[in-house]
């Protein structure tokens, strides 16, 4: 039986991309969005995932619809040629299997990474991260992509378990930045050279639809940054003006996809409900982002594994791992840290299996221990975060105890000590 072939369309802005979608769809052509590899463009960017059989009748229909293409190109298996060969003769045999298909360009089943999840000792460890650092290096280069994160309130109307910024926690001192200060401290990490600023809060109500419009705009206006705006569960109405507004990437992450963990851990949450967000995201062109927490009590090696094939399905551009990290005051802050070599091992198979995506050495990790964050970028990593909040509301985003300070100087460290290269421009 013939493997079946697909193809990936990839248009020349990502409004004509929606309207290849939406057309598609309407006569039934099944398709994904997926990230476009990086030999046809950037990887932060969605295209199409179609049938080579009915690539004929796709062109007609777009062309037809005068929607603007870059092109429709194969869509190639990512192969990691001899790999094998560099492996120790000491490594498992289930391993050494996984692997194989890595070097095949074979998709990876849940079965498949749960074997990767459950390594052990060192050197089927060293062949793993080895696997994910080549799978990284071919995809997204050496380039160590560098952005800075806002953390412009730490009120929050929910309630999850694990979090310090929980509305039950009432010893957490609150505060909110105003638009002007956000814009402001937006036009001072321009200096920087930085390309991407992310905007980060609780579940704060109290900015508005049109407040959060002007801040997107002021800052798209003043500074053309890239804008990641990672809120929490918005109306689509909200997500898609935000998106008109200059919105490029919105980071939403799961945390975990057994939806009974989720209920135990969000018992004000709905699990459908942030599924659902996470479509309309997808369906409104933003660049996705999501991810998960390693260690939370009742987490299993087979969930770690659906939770990575769920990005893979949703076309997941970044994925955030981090270790779970106890809050004081909050039911969980008793609840000992997550593993940090399990961490890195989730890195390493979600960069196998998803490839082309944008993956953070998470400030979660420095948390645990600074050179996990190294590591973690020798692991299939190629991102890194800045803390960049003003000083004096830094330690009231109290997401989890003691948060390593992340700063540029730390990240230019790392990315020197690991040879690697940045694109970071002082203007």
């Amino acid at each position: 039986m013939e493997k079946e072939l697909y193809s990936i369309i990839i248009c020349r802005s990502n409004n004509h991309m929606l309207r290849a979608a939406a057309l598609l769809k309407e006569v039934g052509v099944a398709l994904e969005m997926v990230p476009v590899p990086g030999e046809y463009g950037s990887v932060c960017n969605t295209g199409l995932k179609i049938s080579s059989r009915i690539k004929p009748a796709v062109e007609q229909v777009l062309c037809h619809h005068k929607v603007s293409l870059h092109g429709i190109y194969p869509l190639q298996p990512r192969k990691l040629d001899g790999l094998l060969a560099g492996l120790s003769p000491k490594i498992d045999p289930d391993l050494r299997e996984v692997l194989a298909k890595e070097e095949t360009g074979e998709n990876l089943s849940e079965e498949d990474i749960i074997v990767l999840l459950e390594v052990s000792g060192e050197n089927n460890a060293e062949a793993l991260f080895n696997a994910a650092d080549r799978m990284r290096r071919e995809v997204v280069g050496e380039v160590v992509d560098i952005r800075a994160a806002i953390e412009f309130s730490n009120f929050c109307k929910k309630y999850c378990s694990y979090c310090g910024l929980s509305k039950k926690n009432f010893y957490l001192e609150r505060y909110r930045m105003a638009p002007e200060e956000i814009v402001e401290k937006v036009r001072d990490i321009a200096t920087w050279g930085i390309k991407t600023v992310i905007l980060q809060s609780g579940e704060d109500p109290f900015y508005s639809i049109d407040m959060l419009l002007d801040i997107v705009k002021g800052i798209k206006q003043e500074t053309g940054l890239r804008i990641t705006l990672s809120i929490g569960e918005r109306p689509r109405e909200d997500l898609r003006l935000l998106k008109a507004a200059g919105a490029n990437n919105f980071l939403l992450k799961i945390e975990t996809t057994d939806p009974e963990l989720y209920l135990r851990l969000h018992p004000d949450g709905d699990y459908r409900q942030r599924v659902l967000n996470t479509q309309w995201l997808r369906e409104l062109g933003y660049l996705l982002g999501s991810g998960n927490i390693v260690g939370l009590p009742g987490q299993t090696i087979p969930s770690l594994a659906r939770d990575i094939k769920w990005f893979q399905e949703q076309g997941i551009h970044m994925v955030g791992i981090g270790p779970f990290l106890p809050a004081a005051r909050t039911p969980l802050a008793q609840w000992p840290p997550g593993d940090g070599f399990l961490t890195l091992k989730v890195i390493a198979a979600t960069r196998l299996v998803l490839k082309n995506v944008f993956i953070p050495a998470t400030t979660a990790l420095a948390t645990l221990d600074p050179q996990l964050q190294i590591k973690a970028l020798q692991a299939g990593a190629n991102t890194v975060m800045l803390a960049s909040t003003p000083e004096r509301y830094r330690e009231r985003y109290n997401i989890y105890d003691n948060k390593y300070p992340v700063d540029l100087e730390w990240a230019l460290t790392m990315i020197e000590r690991l040879r690697r290269k940045t694109v970071l421009r002082k203007v």
